[in-house]
């Protein structure tokens, strides 16, 4: 409710007295401190409204169950975690069994003038499932949780295709296909928490580091409920029969319908690796091989270019260098050839191969690649414990051509360098790359900074403000694959073309007249 993932896996009193040493190396000028961790039990306000005798077979309104639903994992959402704040929790949690009993949660909201938020593992970090913004002058939120909408339902191995529920979590779906030797192979930093039709719902990245690595790739077909009807999306493998239907749900972020399972593309689970890791003494030469790697056609699995910074915070380097790590995977065939290949790029730009070549089967688990995989996975609970100490930490990612990246990434930097340094008095950012392509590549950024007690909340927009205004200058996109929710609204607005936001609120106004679904997300209500 507070925090990230497992209280059990919550870094304990003695690990967070390390991290509050580790941050004063990391920020000399910081204070860090222990704060006391908020109460098992939430205090959640009493519902306003009844749960309607349509919905009593699948609602509740039980407090827990209504904290948990209150908000997401952003920031601002663990600021609000932390002190206990859940006088925005939605008065109704409802858990439809199938497609009919999300389509009477939608109905009831209609004639009520209730506000519905689609509600998937509640791991948006861009307040994409916020009930208090969702409910604006509405009575009631009802958040509809997916949970129960679960499961592979059907696999056809002969195209590799396979059925799926959208409220799926990652550790279940990869569960169930591992039965029949398949995998979805998609890994977000929020697998072990968020669901295929969160990840469908806000177009996320994730395993991938080149080739097929968004979501939007790996969908074949759709089903959606919307206050209208069913809409479910024609199952081929490419078309040219006029607009991508299901390009229309992809990225809809609950405001147009309810995702309610999707055929998906899955591959054999991978049976060869190959790894090596690469280290730079300048971040620029590291960006010439990510580009050149990107640009190949060799198609690596992994391709992360971390800088010093990140290297250092994700524990795979501490002499300042900047280190490329390069993974291969395949269902058919060894890969030592493409690594080879991949480690001439490397060197060409100046590189020194610091960790394998290897093609052991868990070449992954160890060394470079295996430390970064487990920081990976950390870094959410790393964020949490870093606000217990009283030290700001956060993301943002974004995507531009090679083109643009030079100036981009100074701009970017300095900027918040800078705005750090007012607002925190210092700070330390950094920089990697999650995802490369052949015309650019999409850098993540994380700064860390001391909080003042009582305006973590001001801190926080102000640097947010300041980050989205630098990406939207120097040419870069708002969200490479957090979403856009409510807290990116104002530049996405001014990034996309004016008509087609007007089309956008044509077919909102089509499929949700009430304007009962998440209002607020891509379009106003």
């Amino acid at each position: 409710m507070w925090a990230w993932g497992w209280r059990e896996n919550f870094p304990d009193d003695a690990a967070r007295a390390g991290l509050t040493q580790l941050a004063r190396v990391l920020v000399p000028h910081a204070a860090p401190a222990l704060r006391g961790l908020p109460p098992e039990a939430p205090v959640v306000p009493a519902s306003t409204v009844p749960i309607p005798d349509a919905l009593a077979a699948f609602s509740t309104q039980a407090p827990r169950d209504r904290a948990m639903h209150a908000r997401g994992r952003a920031f601002p959402d663990l600021v609000g975690g932390f002190a206990g704040d859940y006088a925005g929790a939605p008065e109704i949690i409802a858990r439809p069994r199938d497609e009919a009993e999300v389509a009477r949660v939608l109905e009831e909201a209609a004639a009520r003038g209730w506000a519905v938020v689609p509600f998937g593992g509640g791991t948006s970090v861009v307040g994409g499932v916020d009930a208090q913004l969702a409910r604006g002058d509405r009575p009631a939120v009802v958040s509809l949780d997916l949970g129960a909408l679960s499961g592979v339902r059907e696999v056809d191995a002969t195209s590799r295709l396979a059925r799926i529920g959208a409220g799926t979590l990652g550790p279940q779906l990869e569960a169930e296909l591992e039965v029949h030797g398949l995998t979805l192979r998609h890994y977000p930093q929020s697998f072990e928490f968020s669901t295929l039709g969160g990840w469908l719902a806000t177009r996320a990245g994730g395993h991938y580091a080149t080739g097929p690595t968004r979501i939007d790739e790996l969908a074949h077909a759709l089903t959606m409920v919307t206050p209208r009807g069913v809409l479910a999306t024609h199952r081929h493998p490419g078309s040219g029969a006029g607009p991508e239907a299901a390009r229309l749900l992809l990225g809809s972020e609950g405001a147009l319908g309810v995702i309610t399972e999707a055929w998906m593309r899955v591959v054999p689970r991978p049976r060869w690796r190959a790894t090596a890791s690469v280290a730079y003494q300048e971040f620029s030469a590291g960006v010439a091989a990510a580009r050149a790697l990107a640009q190949s056609g060799l198609q690596p699995s992994n391709a992360r270019l971390l800088d010093a910074n990140e290297a250092r915070l994700h524990r795979v380097r501490f002499d300042g260098t900047s280190v490329l790590l390069i993974g291969f995977e395949s269902a058919d065939h060894p890969l030592g050839a493409w690594l080879a290949r991949a480690l001439e790029l490397a060197r060409d730009r100046g590189g020194t191969v610091v960790s394998g070549p290897s093609e052991a089967d868990e070449a992954t688990r160890t060394g470079a690649a295996g430390a970064w995989r487990q920081a990976f996975f950390d870094a959410p609970y790393l964020q949490s414990a870093l606000l217990s100490i009283g030290m700001l930490s956060d993301t943002f990612e974004t995507a531009c051509t090679w083109t643009q990246f030079p100036e981009l990434h100074a701009k970017v930097t300095s900027t918040m360098q800078r705005v750090l340094d007012e607002e925190c008095g210092g700070g330390i950012v950094s920089c990697r790359f999650t995802h490369l392509y052949p015309d650019g590549p999409a850098p993540y950024y994380t700064f860390i900074g001391p909080l003042r007690l009582g305006s973590e909340l001001a801190q926080w927009r102000t640097l947010k403000a300041a980050a989205s205004e630098a990406l939207a200058s120097a040419g870069g996109t708002i969200t490479h694959h957090h979403a856009v929710g409510r807290t990116h609204r104002p530049w996405y607005d001014r990034e996309r073309p004016p008509l087609f936001a007007e089309a956008l609120r044509a077919v909102k106004r089509e499929l949700d007249p009430h304007g009962v679904l998440n209002p607020g997300v891509l379009v106003d209500a």
